[in-house]
This record gives structure tokens, C-alpha cells and sequence, in this order.
């Protein structure tokens, strides 16, 4: 135990936890230390630092030093009273924690505090945040120029965090041109027809689903038509095109979800949860939020907005059906808009996770940062009973009872971790996947070539011929000489054998 001071003295005092775990906490030692430990930073600091008692003092060590953490300060400010911030502003007219403070009180609650004019230079709403306003609007009552990325019904935060800098550093349409600049525009536009294909069957992979051609062809052809394309990417109409795109006529379930939904399995032995969506009226106004951050942030690091968007989709779930494919194509559709990935490129960012056992570790660790902690909490409040028809249709017999709890979490989701994933996939996936297609497709061009040296047909025979040649270790197989008896010549054969070798 710790002689906590800042956020976690507020939490302790007003029984005002969060769910998401502070960043950074802050205690009284006999000297001053830094621990790092699973859920975050750990400050030790000596006796000196201890802020002045109460409310005010603690919530401005808390803004300086640990940061915004909006999911606590949405708990804290549902439990103290606009006067509290009255009273700090009459002692400090001028502060700018006092100012922020009450900025983020009236945001976050919509309960006004009676005063007049604070006074002194503006200020940003939150510092040490990637994710934020392209154009913050000043708020003339408190001197605070609002930069938060949201709206107070839904509003993520991704710190600006070293890795996450890092993310947003990252030259991505310089590293794309220099792809095309080394294998040229011919291999790229190839190539990227068959990435589009790969990251279609890719994303099923990720559902376990990737068997279902059909499905993957109609994944990759949304993905062709619908990235970049005008109006979106969360726009009603064009998110219900996108969604009949990827399912198809055949589809059951369209539109917007009104029902409970989880994330988890089903079986004989009952429901496994690892995630519980926002309620339908609650995952309306939060997609009508992501939208805003959509809008408020554009013009600011392409891949950090792509995480925002992608993995704040995902755990919103707004669809009745086909929330995991929508999400995953929100990262290159995002992209592609903000001028990073120019076309014809599409960045087969799901081949890149399902192709490495590590990556794909560290996809499922991402998602578990809010639902891990998220199902600590909640995990009594899931109940299966009776089966139920809702609003739009489907039936379900989970009723989850901590939704008036839950909300601050579903409004308020730190993505830090999912940019910094984000920001690690995109290079890997450029610089490692990307150039070993365009790669393998250039030495495919060059056999062909050497191959129709050797003998004349088609294309696409000469292609069955290389790669049956390659997958028996380079050798003419029985099936082989059936199918082309002109391969019975022996040194015909060996003659292909060794263009196909190279």
C-alpha cells in the first residue's frame, strides 16, 4: 500500500476507480523512484511534492503530472458538485489547472459552474496527447482552447507516448514510393490486385472463417470499391453500402444493432465472455461520436487516426453483423483518405498479423488492454436466461446489468496501446510483405520470360508449369509429363527445369 497523492487519492476518496488503469500513479516515499509494473508507472515522490489537501489540490497534481484520464474524471466529476470548482476558481482565478479543471467538469457532465470570466493566457484542454484537435476551438469562459479528439458522448485518448511518436513519425508514403520506385508501376498495380485479395482472406483468417471464398471474394472487392471512395467512412449511407457490400444479398442481419451483443463463444457448456458491446441507444451515440473524432482530427498522424477509428469501431459494435471486417477495413480506408496510402496501393495489414504467431499474440493482447480489465469488473453482471426478441430482430438471452456503470469505459477508451500496435504492424507490413510481393511477382515474370525461351504456350500454363516444378523440389512430376507429353523430351525438360530454376 502506498500514501497515494493525485488521481488515486481522488479514486480512493470518492470510490471513483476506473476500469482502464491509470497510466501513471503517484505515492509519498522516502525518496524519489520510477516502477514500472503491468499496469503502469509507478511515481515515488518525497514529502515536498505532497499537494495541498482537498479536491483542488489533488485534481491539479493529477492534470500536471499524471495526465487526463477521462473515464476517471467522468466518474470523479458525477461525484462532487459545480460549486467545488466555484470555490477553486474564486481562490485562483487565473490557474490553469483550475481553469482545465472546470472546463473538463462542465464538458464531461454538462453541469455548469457559476462563474463569470476566468482570466490568463489559454491553455490546452489536455497535454501529452497524440490524438487530438486539428482546429481546438477556444473557450472563452475558462481560457482553454479544447483539444480533446471527441465529443463528450465518446472520446478516446491515445497518449504521446514514445512508441506512439515513433508511429506518427513513420514516412509512410515515402516508404510506398519507394517501393514503386524500385520494382516500378506495372509490378505495384499487379500487385496490388492480389493484396486486396490477401487481406480479404486474411481478415477471415482472423475470424477463423477464411474458408469461405465467397465471402473473401466479396470482402475484396468491397475493399477495391470502398476504400477512399466519397462519402464516408462512417457516414449512414455509406456505411450501409459498405456493410451490403461485405455481406452480400443473402445477408440476415443489416443496419445498426439494437440488441446486447458480446464478444466471446458459445457451446454445450454454456457462454465464454470476453467483451460486452455498449447497449444499442449507447453504441448509437458512440458511433455518432467516432464520427466527430473522424472529422475533429483530420489533418493529424494518419496512423494514429487509423487505430482510433479501426479499434474504436471494434469495441463500439455497432452492426448487427460484420463489425470485425468493417473495423479491419477502416484502417486502410482511413489511410487511403488522409493521403498516406495513395492507390492502387492497399496495405494487406491482416496478412501481416495472421502470417507471424507473434504478431497475432500481440493483436489478441491489444484487444484484451480494455476488454481484459473491462470483464474484471463485469464479469457478475453478464446473466444468460431467457430468450428475448429485440428491437431489430435478434434474439438474445444475455442481459447484462452494469450498463449504467460500463458507460464510462464505452466512452471513454484509451487506445494508446493500439496505436503503438498499429505503428509496429504498418512498417512490417510495407517493408517486409509489400516488397516480398512485389518481389516474388517480378522473379515470377522473369521464369515466364526465361520459360517461353524454352517453349511456346499460354501464360497460365507456363504458371502451372512453374509452380508444380517448384513444389516437387524442381523435379517434372508424373501428373506433369501426363498433362504436357512434350515434356517427355529429356532435354526439353531439363532445359525448362533449369529456366524455372533461374
Amino acid at each position: 500500500m502506498g500514501d497515494w497523492i493525485g488521481s488515486r487519492w481522488l479514486a480512493d476518496e470518492f470510490q471513483a476507480h476506473p476500469v482502464q488503469p491509470f497510466p501513471t500513479t503517484t505515492r509519498i516515499g522516502a525518496s524519489r523512484r520510477t516502477q514500472e509494473s503491468g499496469a503502469g508507472t509507478i511515481e515515488t515522490v518525497t514529502e515536498a511534492a505532497r499537494p495541498k489537501t482537498g479536491v483542488a489540490g489533488h485534481l491539479s497534481y493529477a492534470i500536471k503530472h499524471e495526465g487526463v484520464h477521462l473515464e476517471f474524471l467522468a466518474r470523479l466529476f458525477d461525484r462532487l458538485e459545480p460549486r467545488e470548482f466555484a470555490v477553486w476558481l474564486e481562490q485562483r482565478p487565473t490557474g490553469q489547472y483550475a481553469r482545465r479543471a472546470s472546463f473538463l467538469y462542465e464538458w464531461l457532465t454538462g453541469r455548469e459552474v457559476d462563474f463569470d470570466q476566468a482570466g490568463g493566457n489559454y491553455v490546452d484542454a489536455a497535454t501529452g496527447i497524440a490524438l487530438a484537435a486539428r482546429e481546438p476551438e477556444n473557450v472563452a469562459k475558462w481560457r482553454v482552447r479544447n483539444n480533446l479528439p471527441g465529443v463528450p458522448s465518446y472520446c478516446p485518448t491515445v497518449r504521446a507516448t514514445d512508441a506512439v511518436e515513433r508511429a506518427s513519425r513513420y514516412d509512410l508514403p515515402g516508404a510506398l514510393a519507394q517501393i514503386e520506385a524500385d520494382f516500378g508501376a506495372a509490378i505495384i498495380q499487379r500487385t496490388a490486385i492480389w493484396l486486396t485479395v490477401r487481406e480479404s482472406r486474411a481478415s477471415f483468417r482472423i475470424e477463423h472463417e477464411e474458408q469461405l471464398r465467397d465471402r473473401v471474394q466479396r470482402f475484396a472487392n468491397a475493399i477495391g470499391v470502398y476504400t477512399g471512395a466519397e462519402g464516408g467512412p462512417l457516414g449512414p449511407a455509406f456505411l450501409d453500402a459498405l456493410q451490403r457490400a461485405i455481406l452480400g444479398a443473402s445477408a440476415v442481419r443489416l443496419g445498426l444493432r439494437r440488441s446486447p451483443v458480446f464478444i466471446g463463444e458459445t457451446g454445450f457448456w454454456g457462454e465464454i465472455v470476453h467483451y460486452v458491446g455498449p447497449d444499442g441507444d449507447l453504441a448509437a451515440t458512440a458511433l455518432d461520436g467516432l464520427r466527430e473524432v473522424d472529422r475533429r482530427t483530420k489533418g493529424t498522424s494518419a496512423i494514429v487516426r487509423a487505430a482510433a477509428v479501426s479499434f474504436g469501431f471494434a469495441y463500439i459494435h455497432p452492426l448487427a453483423d460484420g463489425n470485425g471486417r468493417v473495423s479491419r477495413f477502416l484502417v486502410n480506408d482511413v489511410l487511403r483518405r488522409d493521403g498516406a496510402v495513395p492507390q492502387p496501393f492497399i496495405l494487406p495489414i491482416s496478412a501481416t498479423i495472421t502470417g507471424s504467431t507473434r504478431l497475432r499474440a500481440q493483436y489478441d493482447a491489444v484487444l484484451e488492454v480494455l476488454s481484459k480489465p473491462f470483464m474484471a469488473r463485469y464479469r457478475e453482471a453478464c446473466h444468460f436466461g431467457a430468450e428475448r426478441l429485440c428491437e431489430d430482430g435478434i434474439r438474445t438471452n444475455l442481459d447484462f446489468r452494469a450498463s449504467d456503470d460500463a458507460r464510462y469505459v464505452w466512452a471513454y477508451p484509451d487506445l494508446t496501446a493500439h496505436a503503438t500496435y498499429l505503428g509496429e504492424i504498418i512498417p512490417e507490413t510495407v517493408e517486409v510483405d509489400m516488397r516480398n510481393e512485389a518481389r516474388l511477382l517480378q522473379e515470377r515474370d522473369a521464369a515466364v520470360q526465361r520459360v517461353k525461351e524454352v517453349l511456346e504456350a499460354p501464360d497460365v500454363e507456363i504458371d502451372r508449369m512453374i509452380r508444380s516444378i517448384r513444389e516437387n523440389a524442381f523435379t517434372i512430376s508424373g501428373k506433369l509429363r501426363r498433362e504436357y507429353p512434350i515434356l517427355e523430351d529429356a532435354r526439353l525438360a531439363e532445359a525448362l527445369i533449369e529456366a524455372v530454376r533461374g
